[in-house]
C-alpha cells in the first residue's frame, strides 16, 4: 500500500496525543503475563461490599415488612396478622373521619382520631345515641355496634363519658373496605354525590355533616396513601400477571437471539427489516393514539367517578382525557419524522455500520459463547437490584413503635409529643390537654442504628448503583477480551485460544477487579449526583424560580452529557485494560490519545452502528409491546384470554416494554461491543504495520478497504 492510502498524521497531532504504536514482532493479542492494577480501589471496593453485606444482615434483624403491608391501629398493632387476636380483623377503622381534615394530618402523617382493627366495614347509618335508645329494646343491636368500638367499651355510658373514654365512634356510616380501611361508600344519584342515598347525615354529636365535608376528610387520608395504594395495586397487578411477564420476556430473549443470528447472514436485509419495523411500530402507535383520541372526543366523560371524589389513585385518568392521547401522537409523530430523516441523511454511513456488524457477526461466530453472556450479566444485575430492593423495604421499616400526643382539636401545647400509650391517662399531658390521644405515629427509635437510617439509605443507593457499574464494566472487559484475542488471530479460527471468553473473564476477575471498580465509580458518583439534584429539584419544586430552573436544566444538560462522556470513555479504557493489563488511567489516556489520533474513523463507525443496532433494540421491544398492549387489553381473544381484573393494565405493559428493551439491550451490547473493539484494535493494526508482506494487516481487506476510503473522503474534500 503506498502513503496515499495510508494518510499520516500531522507532527502536532502526534505531539498532542502520543506517538503512534510501532510494529512488534511479538505482540500477539492480548497480554499474558499482567500483573493487579488499580489495588487500593480494590479494596476500598471489597471492604464497601463487605460493609453492604453487614447493613443487610442489620436491616433485616431490625425490619419487618409487615410494616410496609398491613395497617396499624392506635396501639401499633397490625390488622389481619396472624397469631394475634387481630387475626380475623384485616381492615382499619377510623372513629371519626372527619377529623382528617385537620392540619396535623401532614405534620404527624396520622388522622388525629383513635383507630381500631375491624372484620368489617359499617353498611349502614347509626349513631351512638340512636343505638342506646335501640338497645333498650333489643340487645343485639350492641353486638352490632360493639365490633366498632374497643374490646374494653360497655354500652351503658351517657354520650359526655363516651367522648371522655373515647371507646366508641360516636356515628358510623355506610363504608367500603379500600386499601383495608373503611372509607365512605360514595355513589352518584343525577350527577350528585351521596352516601348512602343521603347528602347530609348526622355526626353522632347533635351536629349535621354534609357528603362533601366527608369526601375532603376521605382525601386527607388519601393524601397519606396515594404512595401505598399505587404500590399495593401494583403490586396486585404483578401478582396476577408475572407468569405471561415471564413470557414475554423469555420471547423477547428468543427473538434477540434470532436476530442476533441472523445479522451474521443476512446483516443487510435485516437493517430493512429494523428500519421498516420501527417505522411501522410507531405508526401503530400514532394510529391508536389518534383513535383514543377521537372517541373520546365522540364520547366525553360526564358521569362522577371514584377519582372525582379523590380516593383513588389519580393516574389512571390521564388515559381519560383528549389532551394526554393528543399530546402522545403528537410525540410520535416528531419521532416518526426524526427516525425517517436519520435514515436519509445516514444512508451512506449506515452500509458502512452493516459491513462493521457483518465483520462482527464472524467474531461472534467464532467466538459463540459471546451470546451467552448476556445471561450471566442478566443474573448479577437481577441479584443486585434484589438485594437493593430487600435491603431498602427492610430500612424503611426498621424501628419500634413510637407513639405520639394527637390533640383532636389541635390546641394543646404538648401535641405531637412522644408519650407511652399504657400510662398515658394518668400524665399531666391527658389532665392538661382534655381529649388528647396517645396513638401511634410510626416505627423508629432513638438507638444509635436508627438515628442514622437515613444515611444507610443513601449507602444503600450508592454501592448498588457503583456494583451495577461494575457488573457492566465487568462484562464489557470480558468481552472486550475475547473479541481482541480474535482479530489478532492471524489465521482464523486456528490461531485463535480455546475458551476466549472465559481466559478474559479470569483475566479481568483476578487482575483488574480495581480497575473496573474505579471506572464504575467514576459513572456511579456522576448518577448520585443526578439523584441528588433530582431530590432538591422535587423538594425545592414550590420555590423555584424562572432562574432557578434554568439553572437545574443546564446541569441536567451537563452531567447528562458527562455521564455518556465518560462511559464512552471507559468502555474504550476496558478495551485497553483487556488487551495489555495496564491500570485504568493510564488505559483511558491510551484509548483517549488512539481515538483521537483516528478522529475521522470515529465518525464513522461507533455512533453509526449504535443507532443501527438501536433501531433492532426498538423493534423488540417495539414488537413484544405491541403484542402485550393486545393481550393486557383483552384484544386476542382468539390467541389467548389476558387478565380480566387488572387495576392497571400499563403496569404489566410497561414492564414488558421495558424488561424486553434492557433483554435486547444485554443482547444487542455484545455486538456494540464486538464493532467497538474490533475498531480499536484496527486502529492499532494500521499503526503496527503496513500491509507488506513482513507486517501484515490483521484485519479482513474489505473491511479495510471501506474504512480507509471513507477516512481519505473527508480528506480530499479538505483540500
Amino acid at each position: 500500500m503506498n502513503d496515499t492510502e495510508k494518510p499520516a498524521d500531522t507532527p502536532s497531532e502526534e505531539e498532542d496525543f502520543g506517538d503512534p504504536r510501532t510494529y512488534d514482532p511479538d505482540f500477539k493479542g492480548p497480554v499474558s503475563n499482567r500483573s493487579c492494577t488499580d489495588v487500593l480501589c480494590c479494596m476500598i471496593f471489597l471492604l464497601c461490599i463487605v460493609g453492604y453485606i453487614v447493613l443487610g444482615l442489620v436491616a433485616w434483624v431490625h425490619g419487618d415488612p409487615r410494616r410496609a403491608a398491613y395497617p396499624t391501629d392506635s396501639q401499633g398493632h397490625f390488622c389481619g396478622q396472624k397469631g394475634t387476636p387481630n387475626e380475623n380483623k384485616t381492615i382499619l377503622f377510623y372513629f371519626n373521619l372527619l377529623r382528617c381534615t385537620s392540619p396535623s394530618v401532614l405534620l404527624n402523617l396520622q388522622c388525629p382520631t383513635t383507630q381500631i382493627c375491624v372484620s368489617k366495614c359499617p353498611e349502614k347509618f347509626l349513631t351512638y345515641v340512636e343505638m342506646q335508645l335501640l338497645y333498650t329494646k333489643d340487645k343485639s343491636h350492641w353486638e352490632d355496634y360493639r365490633q366498632f368500638c374497643k374490646t374494653t367499651a360497655k354500652p351503658v355510658k351517657s354520650l359526655t363519658q363516651l367522648l371522655l373514654d373515647d371507646d366508641c365512634p360516636t356515628a358510623i356510616f355506610p363504608s367500603k373496605p379500600f386499601l383495608q380501611r373503611c372509607f365512605p361508600d360514595f355513589s352518584t344519584k343525577n350527577g350528585t354525590l351521596t352516601i348512602g342515598s343521603q347528602i347530609v347525615f348526622q355526626d353522632g354529636n347533635g351536629g349535621t355533616r354534609s357528603v362533601i365535608e366527608l369526601r375532603d376528610a376521605a382525601n386527607g387520608i388519601n393524601k397519606l396513601l396515594d404512595a401505598k395504594s399505587l404500590g399495593l395495586k401494583v403490586f396486585e397487578d404483578y401478582a396476577t400477571t408475572w407468569y405471561w411477564i415471564l413470557i414475554g420476556l423469555i420471547i423477547a430473549m428468543v427473538l434477540s437471539w434470532i436476530f442476533l443470528i441472523l445479522l451474521r447472514f443476512i446483516a443487510g436485509c435485516l437493517f430493512w427489516v429494523f428500519m421498516i419495523g420501527v417505522i411501522g411500530i410507531i405508526g401503530y402507535g400514532i394510529w391508536h393514539c389518534y383513535q383514543q383520541y377521537t372517541n373520546l372526543q365522540e364520547h366525553p366523560r360526564s358521569v362522577l367517578t371514584v377519582y372525582d371524589i379523590g380516593i383513588q389513585t389519580n393516574i389512571s385518568m390521564y388515559f381519560e382525557l383528549q389532551q394526554t392521547w393528543f399530546t402522545l401522537m403528537i410525540i410520535l409523530c416528531i419521532i416518526e419524522v426524526i427516525v425517517i430523516l436519520m435514515l436519509i441523511f445516514l444512508r451512506n454511513r449506515i452500509r458502512v455500520a452493516i459491513i462493521l456488524l457483518k465483520e462482527g457477526s464472524k467474531a461472534i461466530g467464532y467466538v459463540p459463547s459471546t451470546l451467552v453472556y448476556p445471561a450471566l450479566t442478566f443474573i448479577l444485575l437481577s441479584i443486585c437490584i434484589c438485594y437493593w430492593v430487600v435491603t431498602a423495604v427492610f430500612l424503611a421499616t426498621s424501628g419500634v413503635p413510637v407513639y405520639k400526643v394527637i390533640a383532636p382539636e389541635g390546641h394543646c401545647i404538648h401535641e405531637n409529643q412522644t408519650c407511652d400509650p399504657e400510662i398515658f391517662n394518668t400524665t399531666e399531658i391527658a389532665k392538661a390537654c382534655p381529649g388528647a390521644l396517645c396513638n401511634f405515629a410510626f416505627y423508629g427509635g432513638k438507638s444509635l442504628y436508627h438515628q442514622y437510617i437515613p444515611t444507610f439509605h443513601v449507602y444503600n443507593l450508592f454501592v448498588f448503583l457503583w456494583l451495577i457499574n461494575f457488573v457492566v464494566a465487568l462484562g464489557q472487559c470480558a468481552l472486550a477480551g475475547a473479541f481482541a484475542t480474535y482479530y489478532w488471530a492471524m489465521k482464523k479460527p486456528d490461531d485463535i485460544p480455546r475458551y476466549p471468553l472465559f481466559t478474559a473473564f479470569g483475566r479481568a476477575i483476578r487482575y483488574h477487579t480495581g480497575s473496573l471498580a474505579f471506572g464504575s465509580l467514576i459513572i456511579a458518583l456522576i448518577q448520585m449526583f443526578k439523584i441528588v439534584l433530582e431530590y432538591l429539584d422535587h423538594r425545592l419544586k414550590r420555590t423555584e424560580n424562572t432562574l432557578s430552573k434554568f439553572l437545574q436544566c443546564c446541569l441536567r444538560c451537563c452531567f447528562w452529557c458527562l455521564e455518556n462522556a465518560i462511559k464512552f470513555l471507559n468502555r474504550n479504557a476496558y478495551i485497553m485494560i483487556a488487551i495489555y493489563g495496564r491500570n485504568f488511567c493510564r488505559s483511558a489516556k491510551d484509548a483517549f490519545n488512539l481515538l483521537m489520533r483516528n478522529v475521522l474513523k470515529v465518525a464513522v463507525t461507533d455512533e453509526v452502528t449504535y443507532f443501527v443496532l438501536f433501531l433492532g433494540k426498538i423493534l423488540v421491544a417495539g414488537s413484544i409491546g405491541v403484542l402485550a398492549f393486545l393481550f393486557f387489553t383483552q384484544r386476542l381473544p382468539v390467541i389467548a384470554q389476558g387478565p380480566a381484573s387488572l387495576n392497571y393494565y400499563w403496569v404489566p405493559l410497561l414492564t414488558v416494554i421495558l424488561g424486553s428493551y434492557l433483554i435486547a439491550h444485554g443482547f444487542f451490547s455484545v455486538y456494540a461491543m464486538c464493532v467497538e473493539t474490533i475498531f480499536i484494535c484496527f486502529c492499532e493494526d494500521l499503526e503496527r504495520n503496513d500491509g507488506s508482506t513482513e507486517k501484515p494487516y490483521f484485519i479482513t481487506p474489505n473491511l479495510h478497504g471501506i474504512l480507509i476510503k471513507k477516512q481519505l473522503v473527508p480528506q480530499k474534500q479538505k483540500e
